[in-house]
């Protein structure tokens, strides 16, 4: 089993509407991302930035009202490419942003080798807006409802086909803020949630055994998606949306340690890191100790071989 993995970053911010989180790679290589990872026994490749329109260029020339489309999809579209080109390397393709709209491209690219792919989706929000339920037109907003297959064509053909993923394939984890529109589409389709009220009651031990339970039995590969404004703002106050009342740090650190246990997480993303808005780059320094832990860092340093997607 080989232990190799390729840091793609991803610096979008053409999803929303805050500057600043397409520093978010530079941030979290600073925060000694390869260096941590290395000392974990892996064999690191860095990949460097996959090229991404600059928002004063990226005009749009649709009739839609979502915000950046054609950029954000010609930048989703590299990231996909990118991403399988790392998979056919045999690699763990572990892809840091930039806006949570680059899941649109990792998820593509992922998603083409897996008959049954699932996603663990550890967000603060739902991200399942469409076009017509958008308050705002941001596509940071919509790439979960893009990945199921709704949504401007541009978004949803990306890697020539769709959908990238079932709803019944999703785990969202640390939702406590969904609007309307993305709460009917749960309840239409069924997506597992766990909301702040559930980690609360049931705890985060039993939320992760629930949520890796369901995905083992339907699953072929899982993917994590993890926005930082899942973390309560106090403990990750670099990001653009944060919503109080999150999940704490050390949460965090039993969800990607009972991750690494499970032994079947087969690719990552770590987004929404803005560095204008952080204190002395902390939020990207939780970044780096939770891919840590999915990767199989604990208190003893045990190493634990992680990368069950270069056999396949």
């Amino acid at each position: 089993m080989k232990r190799e993995i390729s840091i793609i970053g991803a610096p979008m911010d053409l999803g929303q509407a805050r500057r600043g989180v397409d520093m978010g790679p530079s941030a979290i290589r600073c925060a000694g991302l390869s260096e941590r990872l290395q000392r974990l026994g892996y064999e690191v490749y860095d990949e460097g930035d996959i090229e991404i329109e600059i928002r004063e260029r990226a005009k749009s020339t649709s009739s839609t009202h979502l915000k950046n489309l054609e950029a954000v999809a010609e930048g989703n579209q590299r990231l996909c490419t990118k991403v399988q080109e790392v998979i056919s390397l045999g690699r763990f393709p572990l892809v840091v942003g930039g806006d949570h709209s680059i899941a649109i491209g990792t998820l593509a690219g992922v998603s083409k080798r897996a008959e049954n792919l699932g996603v663990i989706w550890y967000d603060a929000h739902g991200d399942l807006n469409t076009a017509e339920t958008s308050p705002s037109g941001n596509i940071h907003g919509m790439p979960l409802a893009v990945s199921l297959g709704m949504g401007h064509p541009l978004l949803t053909n990306i890697g020539g086909y769709l959908p990238k993923v079932k709803p019944e394939n999703i785990v969202i984890i640390g939702a406590r803020s969904l609007d309307i529109g993305e709460k009917e589409l749960i309840r239409e389709k069924g997506i597992r949630v766990y909301t702040m009220h559930e980690i609360d009651r049931l705890g985060m031990t039993k939320v992760m055994e629930e949520a890796i339970s369901y995905l083992k039995e339907r699953t072929d590969h899982v993917h994590l998606s993890l926005d930082l404004d899942g973390l309560d703002p106090k403990e990750a106050p670099g990001v653009g949306t944060p919503v109080v009342g999150g999940i704490s740090y050390r949460e965090s650190h039993l969800a990607m340690e009972m991750l690494a246990e499970a032994n079947f997480i087969t690719s990552a993303e770590f987004v929404e890191i803005n560095p204008i808005l952080d204190d002395l780059n902390r939020t990207a320094e939780v970044a780096v100790a939770l891919v840590g832990s999915l990767l199989g860092e604990n208190l003893l340093f045990e190493q634990k071989n992680l990368l069950t997607l270069t056999s396949s």
